[in-house]
C-alpha cells in the first residue's frame, strides 16, 4: 500500500491554483441551476421544447390578475432545504397573466423536487397574507392559523422529474 505523502510547502500554491482551476472547469460544465442556491433565472421556454430536459413545463392557473410580480421557487426534495431561506436551486421571477401563465423550470438532473409559487399581487417582494397567492407542486391544501399559512410537508409536494421534460400543474390559492 503507497502511503500519502504531504505535498511540500513550495508547491502547495501550484497544487491549490490547479484545483481551482479543475473545479472552474467542472463548475463550467454543470448547468447554472445546479451551481449556485438561491440563484435568479429567466423564464426560458426553449428549455421546455421537445428533446430538451430535464425541465418542467409548469402551468399555474387561479391567477387573479396580471398584476405584480410571480415567483417560481424550485426546491431539491429533502427536508434539509425545503422552504428554508435561500435553499432553493432557483428562483424564476416572471409576469403573471390572469387565469394561467406557463413557466419553463429548468432542472440540474432527474430526480425528486418540489416547487413553490407565489404571486405578489402588490408588487413589494414581500409575504401579504391576506392578498398575495400562493401554490405548491401536488396541490395540497394550504391551512392556516391565526391567518398565518402552515405550508405543508415535503411529502405532499415532491414529485419525481425524468431526464425530458415533465409536466404539472399548480393552482394558486388566495385568502380572501
Amino acid at each position: 500500500m503507497t502511503a500519502l505523502v504531504p505535498a511540500r510547502p513550495a508547491l502547495r500554491p501550484a497544487l491549490d491554483a490547479a484545483a481551482l482551476g479543475l473545479l472552474g472547469l467542472a463548475a463550467a460544465a454543470t448547468p447554472l441551476a445546479a451551481q449556485t442556491l438561491g440563484a435568479k433565472i429567466d423564464n426560458d421556454m426553449s428549455l421546455c421544447a421537445p428533446g430538451q430536459g430535464p425541465a418542467v413545463r409548469l402551468e399555474i392557473n387561479g391567477l387573479k390578475s396580471a398584476s405584480g410580480n410571480l415567483f417560481v421557487r424550485t426546491y431539491r426534495a429533502r427536508e434539509s432545504d425545503w422552504l428554508k431561506s435561500r435553499r432553493y436551486i432557483h428562483r424564476i421571477d416572471t409576469v403573471p397573466r390572469k387565469g394561467s401563465t406557463t413557466v419553463c423550470v429548468p432542472l440540474p438532473a432527474a430526480g425528486d423536487y418540489a416547487i413553490v409559487v407565489q404571486h405578489d399581487v402588490n408588487g413589494n417582494r414581500e409575504k401579504d397574507f391576506s392578498t398575495d397567492g400562493a401554490g405548491m407542486s401536488n396541490n395540497p391544501e394550504i391551512r392556516t392559523f391565526l391567518g398565518i399559512p402552515r405550508p405543508p410537508g415535503l411529502e405532499k409536494t415532491r414529485f419525481r422529474a425524468g431526464e425530458g421534460v415533465s409536466r404539472i400543474a399548480i393552482q394558486v390559492k388566495y385568502q380572501n
